[in-house]
């Protein structure tokens, strides 16, 4: 038996049969509220770092560019949901034996998702090279919503150390 399948067991127990201490158990249910909450504050987060950076955009790349970026910003939005998605059917497939998901399926979404970017990549690269630059800032958006997400964590760790 894993930690995991002890802190499951642990969360239905009561302490005083498993041995385990309460500040544990608690604690690691509250870290695993905290960590859902990121999925859907990193994908708040990328609407609005593409929101605020559309004008940017529009100032170097003028129209095509904004556009550009707001199609590269909508791509990397769909692929990062697709990403989590996946990632979740995969861990749900390893984790549960008799899972919904098929392993194949969870593969070709992966490998179909990048295909649809370069298929995307490649058409705006050929119909516009100031289009495609403005694409590939779009597409850097979720690196921006991570970033901002460290430093909230980081806020959040010294707020809660002080």
């Amino acid at each position: 038996m894993n930690g995991r399948e002890d802190l499951d067991r642990a969360a239905v127990t009561p302490p005083e049969e498993t041995g385990v201490d309460r500040r544990i158990v608690d604690r690691s249910i509250d870290d695993r509220i905290k960590y859902e909450r990121i999925i859907p504050r990193v994908l708040r987060n990328m609407l609005v770092v593409s929101f605020l950076l559309v004008g940017p955009a529009f100032w170097f790349y003028h129209l095509a560019g904004a556009i550009g970026f707001a199609l590269g910003a909508v791509v990397s939005y769909v692929n990062f949901k697709s990403l989590t998605r996946g990632v979740e059917g995969l861990s749900d497939r390893i984790v549960n034996q008799n899972s919904r998901e098929k392993g194949g399926w969870i593969v070709l979404r992966f490998v179909v998702r990048y295909g649809l970017v370069g298929a995307a990549a490649y058409a705006i690269f050929k119909s516009s090279p100031v289009a495609f630059r403005g694409f590939l800032w779009g597409l850097c958006v979720p690196v921006a919503a991570l970033m901002a997400e460290a430093a909230w964590q980081g806020y959040t760790a010294f707020r809660r150390a002080s």
